[in-house]
């Protein structure tokens, strides 16, 4: 038997065709096979160096949803160069950064390599491939056309994932403004307002009434900090629980959400750029509209978008036409209803939804922009309030005693 030939992991940079820059590792038995293999995933190569090992072993990574928008992106590129299915898998697997997508990736070619098709392979995996994902591909399948609609599933999770942050990154500042105020208060009232307490001890006079609230509630904060810690981890895992396991649960959770100042409005244009995008890319992949809003429902990313999608589904399956059912649930904007109308009038609905989801992606863009700005005057009142109002409060007494000595 001959004697296997050892893999050398390769780090790689280099450009696509569009000139954006991009970059993975692959494994070859040389850097001149290497080279070629980039090559052939249609890449413009750059530069190429053989991958260090770890100085305590590879980790367990997680495969994440970005993992498999450049995964799609990988894909659509190499079969667009001709380059066999099979094959753009084995290169993509040995090629992955993440041991973990790695595995997948070459599970998926064994799958293959017996005689699964690609959507078949990828169902098996519901936890990584959506029904959407899944749908297109056999799609593309049916009509031999999958390198096309692997390009538009590449790009729509591109923009699905790019929109998805800026959600979260509009989620998260208001939040780490007020972890970082409650932090700062905490270490004030635990750690420096004693210090002042003691020094007040021995002025013998009667405090601020202000004063004397700081530091009783820093007493209180010395004695039950650990119970503050744990009511906070309580709330975080209920709130987690419920979340979870209780639709009823969710579906306040994003009405509330929703009726947010600033905050709300984000997450309902990208709801709507989400449900215009998802719709747009199946109709253009020749989905029928029933099965189609199956899978547009779950992509919204909210419960009330999701039931008032399946209530279009239901209406679109009897017969009505879908611009009547979408301005029957009353969760669209007038201007989403009559560009869907226009598409079906024209015969062009999936146009007309990727211009509309274009105009509430770039909407989202700049609501997210804007809302820095309109957080920064927030910040400085809460830690103006926070911190000021406790550096004063230590201060009065000393203010005082000046004031009676001179």
């Amino acid at each position: 038997m001959a004697e296997e030939i050892e893999q050398i992991d390769f780090i790689w940079e280099g450009k696509d065709r569009a000139g954006n820059k991009s970059g993975g590792e692959i494994s070859a038995i040389s850097e001149l096979i290497a080279r070629a293999d980039v090559r052939k995933m249609g890449y413009i190569l750059k530069k190429i160096k053989k991958k260090p090992k770890p100085l305590f072993g590879a980790k367990t990574q997680a495969i994440t949803p970005g993992d498999i928008c450049v995964f799609a992106r990988q894909l659509a590129t190499m079969l667009e160069s001709g380059v066999p299915l099979v094959q753009a898998f084995d290169i993509i697997g040995k090629g992955n950064k993440n041991p973990s997508m790695s595995e997948l990736l070459l599970s998926i070619k064994a799958d293959i390599e017996g005689g699964d098709t690609l959507s078949e392979a990828l169902g098996r995996r519901s936890i990584y491939f959506d029904d959407l994902f899944c749908s297109l591909v056999e799609a593309g399948e049916q009509s031999g056309v999958l390198e096309g609609l692997l390009d538009k599933i590449a790009t729509y999770k591109e923009k699905s994932e790019s929109i998805k942050k800026k959600v979260k990154k509009a989620l998260t500042y208001p939040i780490a403004v007020l972890v970082v105020a409650f932090i700062v208060t905490a270490i004030l009232l635990i750690f420096v307002v004693p210090v002042f307490e003691d020094l007040f001890k021995s002025f013998g006079a009667d405090l601020p009434a202000f004063t004397k609230f700081v530091i009783a509630l820093s007493e209180w904060a010395q004695s039950w900090w650990w119970a503050v810690l744990l009511g906070l981890f309580s709330a975080f895992k209920i709130f987690d629980f419920f979340k979870k396991r209780s639709a009823k649960f969710r579906h306040f959770l994003d009405k509330t959400l929703l009726k947010l100042p600033v905050i709300g409005e984000i997450l309902y244009q990208s709801a709507i750029a989400r449900y215009s995008r998802t719709l747009s890319i199946m109709s253009a992949a020749g989905v029928p509209l029933v099965d189609a809003l199956e899978s547009v429902a779950g992509a919204c990313g909210n419960i009330i978008f999701y039931e008032a999608v399946i209530k279009i589904r239901d209406d679109v399956s009897t017969g009505q036409r879908l611009q009547y059912s979408m301005q029957q649930v009353g969760i669209f904007p007038h201007m989403v209803v009559q560009m869907v109308a226009i598409g079906e009038e024209s015969g062009k609905i999936d146009t007309m939804l990727d211009k509309t989801a274009d105009f509430y992606e770039e909407e989202v863009d700049n609501m997210v922009d804007n809302l820095s700005s309109l957080m920064e005057p927030f910040i400085m009142v809460i830690l103006g309030t926070l911190v000021g109002g406790l550096i004063v409060a230590m201060y009065l007494p000393i203010f005082k005693l000046g004031a009676v000595v001179g």
